[in-house]
C-alpha cells in the first residue's frame, strides 16, 4: 500500500499597507524572521518556531479584518505551549494587546493581538 501524501504546514497570508512597518512589527514585537522578496521588498515569509505567517504589500487594498466582517473571528490563531510567557514577552516588546490573557470555555488559556493594519491574531494554549 503506497503511503498517502502528508501536508506538512500553513501560513495565512496578512494583506499589509506599510510593508516595511508591518516587517518591523513582526519581528521587533512578536519575535518573527523573515525572508522578504521584491524590489522594492512587498512580500515576506515571516517564521517563528517553525511557524509561518506571509505578509503581502497591498497599499491600496479594501479588505478588512476578519473581526469587522464576523463577530470576532481572528485572521490567524496560533497555538502555543506556554501562553502566559508569549503574552508577557509581547507586552514587554511593545505589542497592541487586543485582549488579554484569559482562559476561554472551550478549555483555551489565550489573548490576542493587533497587527499594524488592525488583524486580529490569537495565541491559545491548550488547557489540561
Amino acid at each position: 500500500m503506497v503511503d498517502k501524501a502528508k501536508m506538512i504546514g500553513t501560513a495565512c497570508i496578512l494583506l499589509v499597507r506599510d510593508f516595511k512597518q508591518s516587517l518591523n512589527y513582526w519581528e521587533k514585537c512578536l519575535g518573527f524572521t523573515g525572508q522578504v522578496w521584491g524590489d522594492p521588498p512587498d512580500f515576506a515569509i515571516m517564521e517563528r518556531d517553525n511557524i509561518r505567517i506571509m505578509l503581502s504589500h497591498a497599499p491600496d487594498h479594501a479588505n478588512k479584518p476578519n473581526w469587522e466582517v464576523g463577530n470576532g473571528i481572528w485572521n490567524a490563531y496560533f497555538w502555543v505551549d506556554d501562553a502566559k510567557s508569549i503574552y508577557e514577552e509581547f507586552i514587554a516588546n511593545g505589542a497592541k494587546i487586543d485582549y488579554t490573557l484569559h482562559e476561554k470555555p472551550y478549555g483555551v488559556l489565550e489573548f490576542g493581538i493587533q497587527d499594524l493594519d488592525g488583524h486580529d491574531i490569537a495565541f491559545g494554549q491548550l488547557l489540561d
